[in-house]
C-alpha cells in the first residue's frame, strides 16, 4: 500500500520549505521531497552566502510577468515585515546594505536553519535523496512513483524552482510536470545573469577585470542606476544583472558612464581649465583610473582637450551618456540566479497557488511565472507564494 501524506511537496528549496512549515503548523501531514544530498542550496549560495532574504521596499512593480497582477495578492497577505519578524524570532543577526535590502550579518546558513528549525518544530517530514518518477491522479488524490516507495497525497504543491545554477541539482522537472498535466508553460530563460561580450570588445575590456563603476543602463524602455562590473567573460554587476532580465538576443543595451554628470558641461570645463589634458584624464576625476584610460582609448580620443571641437565634444559626451553595447549573449543558466518565464500564471488561483483545473495542485516559487528584480524580491516572492499555497492544502 502507499504510503499516505495530506501534503506532499516537491522541492527542499525555499518556497519549498516554507511552505512545509506552514502547513503543518496547520496540522496537516506534510512531506517533502527532493533529489539532492541537502535542502537549500541555493538558499546557501545566495547573497554571496549572506542570503539578500527579503527587501523591506519589495512591491509587485519588483516583478517581470507576463500577467502581472497575479502576485499582487500573495505578496500583500505576506509582507517582509512578515518574514522578518520570523528572522527576529529566531534571533538572527542581519543588516541593511543597499535600501531594504536585508542580508544576514553571519551566513546563509542561519536562514536555512531557520526554516528546517521551523520544519522540525511544526512536524513536517524532509526526505532527500528521494527521485520523484511519475505522477499521476488517481482518486482524487496523487500517486508519486519515487526511487524510494509509492506515495499518495490530497494536495502536491510543485516547488522544485527553475533551470538556473544547474550545479546546485536544477532541472525542468517542475514544468515537465506542469505539461503532464495540461498546464501551458511560458519558455524560460535566464535572468539576472551576465552578459558575454561579442570577441572585440571582449578583448578589449578584459584587461579590466575586476573594476566596477556606477552606471545607469537602458534597455527595451527599462533603466537600471547600480554599478557595473567588468570581468574576464564580459559585464555584470548589478546594473547588468538586473537589465539583462528585459534583454532579448539582438538587442543593444545603452550604458551611460557619468550618470551624475553633465557629460558636455563636464568637458566644456575641463577643456576651459586644464587644456592641455586628455579625455582620459578628464574621465579619471569621475572613473576608475584604468577604466577611464581604457574607455578613452577604446573610442580613439587621444591628444588635449583644447584640440577638440564643440562638436567633438558633443559626440564624444553623447558616447558617455549612452555607450552602446550589442552583448554576444549570456553565460546562461549556469550562472543565471533566476529563472524567467514559467507556468503559466493565468491558470492559477491568485489567492492559493492552485490550479484552475486540476484541484489539490499547486505551484509556488520559481517555477512560477513570476520573476523578481535583484535585491531580496525573489526570496520574497518564494516566502509570499509558499504561505498562499500552505494556508489552503
Amino acid at each position: 500500500m502507499p504510503s499516505h501524506y495530506e501534503v506532499i511537496i516537491i522541492g527542499a528549496g525555499a518556497a519549498g520549505l516554507m511552505c512545509a512549515a506552514s502547513a503543518a503548523y496547520r496540522g496537516r501531514k506534510v512531506l517533502v521531497l527532493d533529489h539532492a544530498n541537502k535542502a537549500g542550496k541555493k538558499i546557501l549560495m545566495s547573497g554571496g552566502g549572506r542570503c539578500n532574504f527579503t527587501n523591506l521596499n519589495s512591491t509587485p512593480a519588483n516583478f517581470l510577468s507576463d500577467n502581472p497582477p497575479f502576485c499582487i495578492s500573495a505578496l500583500k497577505r505576506y509582507t517582509p515585515q512578515h518574514f522578518l519578524d520570523l528572522v527576529e524570532r529566531h534571533g538572527i543577526a542581519y543588516e541593511e546594505k543597499a535600501a531594504g535590502q536585508l542580508f544576514c550579518q553571519n551566513s546563509s546558513m542561519d536562514i536555512l536553519q531557520m526554516l528546517l528549525s521551523e520544519c522540525e518544530w511544526a512536524g513536517a517530514e524532509i526526505r532527500l535523496n528521494t527521485r520523484v518518477q511519475s505522477v499521476r491522479k488517481i482518486a482524487g488524490a496523487y500517486q508519486l512513483d519515487t526511487s524510494s516507495e509509492i506515495l499518495q497525497c490530497e494536495s502536491l504543491v510543485v516547488a522544485c524552482g527553475g533551470l538556473s545554477i544547474p550545479t546546485m541539482g536544477a532541472t525542468g522537472f517542475g514544468y515537465e510536470l506542469a505539461r503532464q498535466f495540461g498546464l501551458r508553460v511560458l519558455p524560460p530563460r535566464p535572468g539576472l545573469v551576465p552578459f558575454t561580450l561579442q570577441p572585440e570588445l571582449k578583448t578589449r575590456l578584459a584587461p579590466l577585470s575586476g573594476i566596477s563603476c556606477p552606471v545607469s543602463v537602458l534597455c527595451n524602455d527599462q533603466h537600471f542606476d547600480e554599478p557595473m562590473l567588468v570581468t574576464h567573460r564580459g559585464l555584470s554587476g548589478p546594473a547588468m544583472l538586473q537589465i539583462s532580465s528585459f534583454w532579448h538576443p539582438g538587442d543593444e543595451l545603452a550604458v551611460n558612464v557619468l550618470p551624475d554628470q553633465d557629460a558636455l558641461s563636464l568637458l566644456k570645463a575641463w577643456r576651459t581649465d586644464k587644456p592641455q589634458s586628455s579625455v582620459g584624464q578628464c574621465l579619471a576625476q569621475h572613473l576608475p583610473r584604468r577604466f577611464a584610460s581604457a574607455f578613452a582609448d577604446l573610442h580613439a580620443w587621444q591628444g588635449p582637450l583644447q584640440n577638440y571641437s564643440n562638436a567633438e565634444l558633443h559626440e564624444i559626451a553623447e558616447t558617455l551618456s549612452a555607450w552602446t553595447i550589442k552583448p554576444a549573449g549570456t553565460e546562461g543558466y549556469r550562472t543565471a540566479e533566476v529563472t524567467l518565464g514559467g507556468v503559466d500564471t493565468r491558470q492559477l488561483s491568485s489567492q492559493s497557488m492552485a490550479s484552475l483545473a486540476h484541484p489539490g495542485l499547486y505551484f509556488i516559487g520559481e517555477v512560477v511565472d513570476v520573476t523578481g528584480h535583484l535585491g531580496g524580491h525573489n526570496f520574497q516572492w518564494a516566502w509570499a507564494s509558499a504561505v498562499a499555497a500552505a494556508n489552503v492544502v
